[in-house]
This record gives C-alpha cells, sequence and structure tokens, in this order.
C-alpha cells in the first residue's frame, strides 16, 4: 500500500505559448526585478511603484516583456514567424518561458535551433523545468531537421554550463566585447539604407560583429521596427544599412547607446568573416555620423583585425552546441 505522505510532483506541460499567454509571461518575466525605478529631471534615480511607469520607463528595466503592451507585440512577431515562444505548465500554471530561434550560419554554428531566451518562476527553480524545456528543444530541433541545438552562457556561469553539459552540449565558440574608436579611414565604401526585415537575406551569412545570442535573434531583435510606436524608441538612433565595402556586402546595425550619444553597439552580418576593409569602413562611417565610441562583441579570431586599439570590457560568453 502506498503511504500516505507520498506524492507525485505535478507534471510539467510544454506547449508553444499563444496571445492569450501574454499577460501570464509578462507577470512572470516581470517578478524578476526587485525594484522600479524612475531617473528624474534632476538625473537622480528614485524608486517608484510600477503602476506609475510609463510603458518606456518599464521596457529600460528589461526590455519588452516588462509591459502585457510591448509583450503582445513580441509574442505576436514570434508566432508570425521570428521565433519560437514556448510556455511551460505546472498544474495548469505559466511557470516558465523560453524563446528559440532557427537559423542557418556558416561552421561551426551551421543550421540550428538556438535557445534565445529562458525564464522560469522563482518559487519553481527546483522543478526541473530548465531539464525539461531543453529536452523539448532538442526533440524539437531534430523534427526540424536541424543539424545542432545552440545556446549560450556567461563564461564564468558555471551552474549554467554545467547544466548544458549533463545535456550533451560542448562549447563551441566564444564571444568577447570591446571598444574601438571610430576614425576617419582610406577605403571606397557603399552604405544605403535597408529596411527590409527579411530574415532569409541573412541565410548562410556570418555574424563576425555583435553576435550575443544568434543570428538570426539578433536579425529579429534589431532590424524589424517593431517599437515605433514608442517615442523614445522611435527617436533613439539606430541605422539599419546595406554595406558595401571593398566588394564585401554586409548588413550593419549601429544603435546609438541610452546614456552616451557618441558612442554605438554594432552589428554586422556578412557572408564572409570580418576583414579590414570592412571594418575601416564601418569605422569610417560611424566617424562621419558623429559617434566616437563602438562597441563590438566579436570572436577571437576577429580580434587581431579589430588591432591594438581595441579594448575588452571583461564580459565573455560562450556559444554550447550538441549535434542532434
Amino acid at each position: 500500500m502506498p503511504n500516505d505522505r507520498e506524492h507525485t510532483m505535478p507534471a510539467i506541460h510544454i506547449r508553444q505559448a499563444t496571445l492569450d499567454d501574454a499577460q501570464a509571461i509578462t507577470v512572470l518575466v516581470r517578478s524578476r526585478i526587485g525594484v522600479w525605478q524612475r531617473l528624474t529631471e534632476q538625473r537622480q534615480v528614485q524608486d517608484v511603484p510600477y503602476e506609475t511607469l510609463t510603458i518606456y520607463e518599464r521596457w529600460l528595466h528589461g526590455g519588452p516583456w516588462m509591459s502585457v503592451e510591448t509583450g503582445a507585440i513580441q509574442l505576436n512577431h514570434l508566432l508570425l514567424g521570428a521565433g519560437l515562444p514556448l510556455v511551460a505548465e505546472l498544474d495548469g500554471r505559466v511557470v516558465a518561458y523560453g524563446e528559440a530561434y532557427q537559423g542557418i550560419e556558416p561552421t561551426p554554428m551551421g543550421d540550428h535551433l538556438h535557445l534565445g531566451h529562458f525564464v522560469v518562476r522563482q518559487d519553481c527553480a527546483n522543478a526541473g523545468l530548465e531539464s525539461a524545456l531543453l529536452a523539448h528543444l532538442i526533440e524539437l530541433a531534430k523534427a526540424f531537421k536541424c543539424q545542432r541545438f545552440t545556446a549560450v552562457c556567461v563564461a564564468n556561469d558555471g551552474e549554467t554550463s554545467a547544466h548544458y553539459t549533463r545535456f550533451g552540449m560542448q562549447p563551441i565558440a566564444r564571444v568577447m566585447r570591446l571598444s574601438l574608436p571610430a576614425k576617419t579611414g582610406q577605403v571606397f565604401y557603399r552604405a544605403v539604407e535597408s529596411p527590409d526585415p527579411d530574415a532569409s537575406l541573412i541565410t548562410d551569412w556570418h555574424m563576425p560583429i555583435g553576435r550575443l545570442g544568434s543570428a538570426r535573434q539578433q536579425w529579429e531583435s534589431l532590424w524589424p521596427r517593431l517599437w515605433n510606436a514608442i517615442p523614445q524608441i522611435r527617436e533613439r538612433r539606430t541605422h539599419r544599412l546595406r554595406f558595401s565595402a571593398a566588394g564585401q556586402e554586409a548588413f550593419l546595425c549601429c544603435q546609438q547607446q541610452l546614456y552616451d550619444a557618441r558612442s554605438a553597439d554594432i552589428y554586422c552580418w556578412s557572408p564572409k568573416p570580418l576583414s579590414g576593409q570592412l571594418l575601416t569602413a564601418i569605422r569610417d562611417w560611424a566617424h562621419r555620423e558623429g559617434y566616437r565610441t563602438l562597441v563590438m562583441a566579436v570572436t577571437p579570431d576577429a580580434i587581431k583585425t579589430l588591432g591594438a586599439e581595441a579594448e575588452a570590457d571583461g564580459y565573455y560568453q560562450d556559444v554550447y552546441a550538441v549535434d542532434v
């Protein structure tokens, strides 16, 4: 006879998210924010109730999932084909959320399914949700006929890396973040606005600069103009360009940093690895646009192309993968 005190853990159910989940996902992601704050006109930080913040002020705490309004837009974008949003349920409650992106890049990434974002309710941290989601995504990668499943973690995050290793995942690349001064250079190039958000444009292309996630994930985050209804985001300078430099084609996204108007984050997709001519063109274009510091995330093999002026800030990210 079973002991009366024995009980079974509730089953984890993983499914594709729907628009009806937007509220639950927003509450889940917001629960990780301990304090809601606002910057006053006197540039002082002030603790305030969540309800008093504008949509943009909420956004500054962590992006689209800080408000149900922007969360619904993000979810709709994913459901229309940009990515794969998933929720995990326990007893019918949404207790975890994840986003995956399918992409094709040159080796070592190849044709892959990438885990781009994952969050679990803090009171369910020991319920096995992360393991269940990883197992589910690996099976999906097989069903999509991908070559491998990938994910990233901060280089010193031993807990996450150990968890990936238990699923047979191994590090295949490292990305490090550096800053580089913008400056004029002698190279022939052409840069034109490129508003087309079709992700097929970067199929089988490298992402030599800015790959903090996957090339497809970064493209879907940066290229579509999803957030132009928010004036403060619309007013922040974001350039989406088609580059041609010394015969090398590239897409370039240059995004002005929030608190330093003369600094910018750089993201680049190209059919070839980063060349010195393309880098010179990017630095020259940025200098002409008034930028003075460019922040770039690159793999170690691109560091020699950046040269001695590049300064690392100590942030590293490892890409883990398992063949499926």
